[in-house]
């Protein structure tokens, strides 16, 4: 009860505020309300996914002219109008979103920027759009017979949409499919090896921020009965941006936070800055730049998190619920053999990496790869994980040549993998960063997620993360912060996270690296378990102790190729292994 307090308060005091509050701070809270619907978006897209867009006042725009142009030229009822705003505004973000998500790095918000300004430009230029002129006489919002005439009777309206927001993508973001939106922001590299697809997780995002953009131009239209393109330029672009980082960017509240802030500070400094300096003219502006370096020197994780410290909730006891086990892959039959390297060569320019390597891999049984480094072992395993495709020769996993797959499909087939540098999101719980691992075994989508219908599935995959970390001695850190544990508890991390996609192959790249003496007994035992249950497993070590106690073969590579292979016995008493690590026999 303690904990929704402060919620309580503050829906109840929103649904006071126009029964008591001037017009004046009505008109300012519906504006706020419809600045935080494109911030929301914003913290989906660029908080959380991490893709920085500049353009989405031109979505705005395509919401506010759809209804504007339909209910003046063609009389057509808003409400159809909103249908087909979205409609327009999802044919065009889809568009977008394919030559612009392809982009990394600066480019990507240099794209936002150039569409941005576009359709800016666009809506000026269609005459029967009004030119910059504009549309007048955009109709009255009727709801169920209500005519909403006045800001007053607008503003319920703009309130209880924003707020089904906030519900929905608070309800997304904790669902199997939140899960793969965040996973974004830890590289495609890993999220892709997880079964995630990359590209059609940013495409939903970016769409669903449009959408969000779309319904704020459709209220903001009735509002005010009257569109032009001023509102919906580029530096208005950037003020949404700029309300979603102040706010906190990868917090669903820190949008409203953000929006409240920026708009009532623009406001104030609009009406007190011309009376410090003594004339009129853009001061706030040069306010706000200030604001936004002070806020990423001071609080980059925006004003809510600093909100939420100054109003401490304790925190309830935290589980995760009993659940039906999800259904598990049959294994293989011990001695089968389940990967197969023929041939392989992987070059990079005039760098061969891999040349004529040869490998395989039964199910029940440990084989390690070892060799020294800058010998091509990392590389290998990419190949053999769909990460970078082979230049030449063959991979077999299970019978199917899966060599030209990417990992996500390879990861589908029931191989899971570790890095040699740990890819975890720090900042999510342990327990969330081993379902990841589990998301191929969930099938719910986005709109099951948003509308909280996927609570059966997603119990159950939670319930597969918790056995796996307790299987692997991690079920006393379920709720700790990933990014909290020590290096070696990371790896182990890795090893639950692959674990719970349920695979019969893993690739486990230097999974002792950082582990204490005890902690490297209590994986080789896990390994063991594992060989016992017919699971096969490649492994790449450097500890000679642990891999020669552990495998029951050894292939060794130097400068990329294989240069003896057989029982840990005879490869330790190997002249063309000892060359190679010791420098000679002697």
């Amino acid at each position: 009860m303690k904990q929704r307090l402060p919620l309580m308060v503050f829906l109840v005091l929103l649904a006071l505020g126009p029964l008591f509050l001037p017009e004046f701070y009505v008109t300012l809270l519906n504006y706020i309300g419809l600045y935080s619907i494109v911030a929301l978006g914003l913290v989906l897209l660029t908080g959380v996914g991490g893709l920085t867009s500049f353009g989405q006042a031109a979505f705005v725009g395509l919401g506010a002219y759809a209804t504007g142009y339909l209910t003046t030229a063609h009389g057509l009822s808003p409400w159809i109008a909103l249908l087909v705003g979205l409609g327009v505004t999802a044919g065009v973000a889809l568009v977008l979103g394919f030559l612009t998500l392809r982009l990394s790095g600066h480019y990507l918000p240099l794209g936002t920027i150039a569409w941005g300004i576009s359709l800016y430009f666009l809506f000026g230029n269609l005459e029967f759009l009004g030119g910059h002129t504009g549309l007048t006489g955009i109709p009255v919002l009727e709801f169920f017979g209500l005519k909403l005439n006045t800001g007053r009777e607008f503003y319920y309206l703009i309130w209880v949409v924003l707020l089904s927001f906030v519900l929905a993508t608070q309800n997304l973001l904790d669902s199997r499919e939140g899960r793969a939106i965040r996973a974004l922001k830890g590289g495609g590299l890993m999220a892709e090896s997880m079964g995630v697809n990359t590209a059609r997780t940013k495409t939903t995002i970016f769409l669903i921020a449009a959408l969000f953009a779309c319904v704020s131009g459709w209220l903001y239209a009735h509002l005010q009965r009257f569109v032009n393109p001023t509102p919906f330029g580029l530096h208005i672009g950037i003020e949404y941006l700029f309300m979603a980082v102040v706010g906190g960017a990868a917090h669903v509240w820190g949008a409203l936070v953000g929006a409240g802030l920026i708009t009532i500070l623009k406001q104030w400094l609009q009406d007190i800055l011309p009376k410090i300096f003594g004339q009129s003219g853009n001061f706030e502006v040069i306010f706000f730049g200030i604001m936004l370096i002070l806020v990423l020197q001071r609080a980059r994780e925006g004003i809510w998190p600093w909100l939420v410290r100054l109003v401490p909730v304790r925190q309830g006891r935290r589980t995760v619920a009993e659940a039906e086990a999800l259904p598990r892959r049959e294994m293989p039959a011990a001695g089968t053999v389940l990967l197969e390297v023929k041939e392989a060569r992987k070059q990079f320019g005039g760098l061969v990496a891999n040349d004529n390597m040869n490998l395989s891999v039964k199910a029940g049984e440990v084989m390690a790869l070892i060799g020294p480094n800058g010998a091509g072992k990392s590389t290998m395993f990419n190949c053999i994980s769909g990460v970078d495709p082979v230049t030449s020769g063959e991979i077999r996993f299970l019978g199917e040549r899966i060599d030209t797959l990417t990992s996500r499909e390879i990861a589908r087939r029931g191989m899971g993998r570790t890095f040699q540098h740990v890819r975890l999101l720090p900042t999510m719980s342990v327990l969330e960063n081993v379902a990841i691992g589990a998301h191929l075994r969930g099938s719910k989508g986005v709109l099951s997620a948003s509308l909280h219908l996927e609570r059966a599935e997603e119990a159950r995959l939670l319930a597969e993360a918790k056995r796996q970390l307790e299987r692997v001695g991690l079920g006393a850190h379920l709720f700790d912060e990933a990014g909290s544990l020590p290096l070696g508890q990371q790896r182990v991390l890795e090893i639950a996270r692959a674990l719970s996609a349920d695979p019969c192959l893993l690739l486990l790249d230097e999974p002792a690296a950082g582990l204490r003496y005890l902690e490297k007994q209590a994986l080789a035992e896990l390994l063991r378990r594992l060989r016992g249950e017919g699971m096969g497993i490649l492994l790449v070590e450097h500890d000679m102790d642990f891999v020669m106690g552990l495998a029951d073969r050894v292939v060794v590579m130097e400068f990329g190729e294989k240069i003896s292979e057989g029982l840990p016995e005879e490869v330790q008493k190997d002249p063309v292994v000892l060359e190679a690590y010791l420098g000679g026999v002697e």
